[in-house]
């Protein structure tokens, strides 16, 4: 018996081709009238729905919606009463069906979008034939993506035939699911809220060991969503490692967008170490081997173990210095992972421990790190019995916006303050809240992330600057920070904050303004001779990650 496939698409690029391979194969097409169209101009014989279910009524927008097509979806072939009826009423079973939706998604973010032009642009036939060919154990297609897949499986004689349409039903079901969310979201006005992704990875386990199982979901698929990402090596990436990622991610892009903004060209090498979520080391110079060595010099001790990011390539003589540089003669540093947009065969032999737990991954994207890179999607968080939503982390300094508070005669920051300012924000504004965190000469000297109290943020970034110090020179009791620039997340509302810095000779602060001691702490960083970056707490504050 000749099986009989539906075809009814909202946009018909590649379907002629589609159609093509499914007719070679023996099949019939039945087609709704706009996508008939096509077909036949594209010289495929197909039969028009309407010749099953009669012409379309309501100007077009009742056609597929008929007792005799979904009777031909939802019969079972196995069952000798649905097949007799069919055959009374003069039907055939459709086997396939391929469909897309009106782009509704698309309407709703049009600037223009009315809620008239949101509901013309709402299918209501195609998510029920969806779901209707998933219900009746049909092959169905609602990814252009799937088309080869589908006609590669025919031609193999159809391998596994309920796991294969399995999937693909469930695809339309999440397709159809999608499709309803975005329509509820627009017409209740947020009201209600909903989260869909596709599984892209397993981890070994979440956070701890018996927390599993724990598994990778993506939503969307950007130059920097995770299915760009490509591990090397055999051990998974762990839950752990995709929290980092995620937030090495904010401060590279941040990097990037402020460097561009202030300096009007891309920016330079840089490149991250990261542990437990937050950078404890960070170089950025014109050299790449130059910004490693300072990423690697802020703190050698937290380094290891810890995951590497660059913007840059890994070759032979960089992966040396990832586990080579400063370390004992006969030492070699571990890492967790390294991502890089390309590795050198001989990079990748360095750098992998026994069994691939250096796990090295690469994504090309991260070689062309660009503004509009910053990542703009909402951003949600768990909470116990539901979720919070909130805009993501956007702001950029733009210098010669700053209220710049100086005795200096000169009111001007120069460019490698700039630069160093830059560094520290996008460090400190993608740490963990309260943040001081500490940069000279494009090199993380110390970060304290995490602090209850502003002070204590100021001593731990303090304190991890003398810890690194002293790793590199046993000699140093204390790290050498004049000239250094901090980045504060938010306001100093005591003197306290700013004499802790400027008593370890740091003269240059980022911070915001908002206390109602703004004036107590301007004048007391002017008296010891300190400059004070301003901009307002209500669109600077960069607390992130509570």
């Amino acid at each position: 018996m000749q099986k009989v496939a539906f075809i009814s698409v909202y946009n018909k690029e590649g379907i002629d081709k589609f159609a093509k391979e499914l007719v070679t194969l023996g099949w019939k097409i039945i087609s709704s009238s706009g996508t008939a169209k096509f077909l036949r101009e594209n010289n495929i014989l197909c039969t028009d729905l309407t010749d099953l279910v009669g012409a379309p009524i309501l100007g077009h927008r009742v056609v597929s919606l008929s007792r005799e097509f979904y009777a031909a979806l939802l019969a079972r072939p196995e069952n000798t009463e649905d097949m007799a009826e069919l055959k009374k009423l003069n039907l055939e079973v459709i086997s396939l069906v391929a469909c897309d939706m009106y782009p509704l998604e698309e309407e709703i973010k049009k600037e223009g979008a009315t809620i008239e032009s949101v509901i013309e642009k709402t299918d209501i036939g195609g998510p029920t034939m969806l779901r209707a060919a998933a219900k009746g154990g049909r092959i169905v297609i609602c990814d252009t993506e799937d088309r080869t897949r589908v006609i590669d499986w025919l031609k193999s004689g159809m391998p596994g035939e309920i796991s294969f349409k399995r999937i693909l039903a469930a695809k339309a079901e999440y397709a159809v699911a999608k499709y309803a969310l975005a329509s509820s979201e627009y017409l209740s006005g947020r009201e209600v809220k909903g989260i869909f992704g596709e599984k892209s990875s397993e981890c070994t386990y979440g956070e701890n060991a018996y927390q599993t199982p724990s598994y990778l979901y993506q939503t969307s698929s950007s130059d920097l969503a995770p299915d760009k990402f490509k591990l090397l090596t055999e051990t998974p990436l762990s839950y752990n490692n995709f929290c980092d990622r995620d937030k090495i991610i904010q401060t590279l892009t941040h990097i990037c967008a402020g460097y561009e903004l202030n300096f009007k060209k891309n920016m330079p090498c840089v490149a991250i170490a990261v542990k437990h979520g937050n950078a404890c080391g960070v170089g950025m110079a014109e050299d790449k081997m130059k910004a490693l060595e300072r990423m690697i010099e802020g703190d050698v001790r937290a380094i290891h173990g810890g995951s590497i990011f660059t913007n840059f390539p890994i070759g032979e003589k960089e992966a040396e210095a990832l586990i080579h540089f400063q370390m004992a003669p006969d030492g070699r540093r571990l890492l967790d992972t390294v991502t890089a947009p390309a590795f050198s065969s001989e990079a990748v032999e360095i750098l992998a421990r026994k069994k691939g737990k250096c796990r090295i991954v690469v994504n090309e994207n991260l070689g062309k790190l660009a503004p509009g890179m910053l990542d703009l999607s909402e951003r949600v968080r768990y909470v116990r019995d539901g979720f919070l939503t909130q805009p993501n982390y956007t702001f950029v300094p733009d210098f010669k916006e700053a209220r710049i508070e100086t005795t200096n005669s000169d009111n001007k920051l120069s460019d490698s303050t700039m630069l160093d300012l830059i560094l520290a924000w996008a460090i400190g504004s993608t740490g963990n809240s309260n943040t001081i965190s500490i940069v000279r000469d494009g090199k993380l000297l110390g970060n304290g992330v995490g602090q209850q109290d502003r002070v204590g943020a100021a001593k731990l970034a303090i304190s991890r600057a003398d810890d690194a110090a002293h790793s590199l020179d046993e000699k140093a009791s204390s790290a050498d920070l004049s000239g250094a620039v901090v980045y504060s997340d938010s306001f100093f509302p005591f003197s306290d904050g700013p004499k802790t810095l400027i008593d370890r000779g740091i003269k240059t602060i980022f911070a915001t303004s908002g206390s109602v001691n703004d004036g107590i702490v301007i004048d007391f960083c002017k008296n010891e001779g300190a400059t004070l970056v301003l901009f307002p707490d209500k669109i600077a504050r960069g607390f992130a990650w509570h």
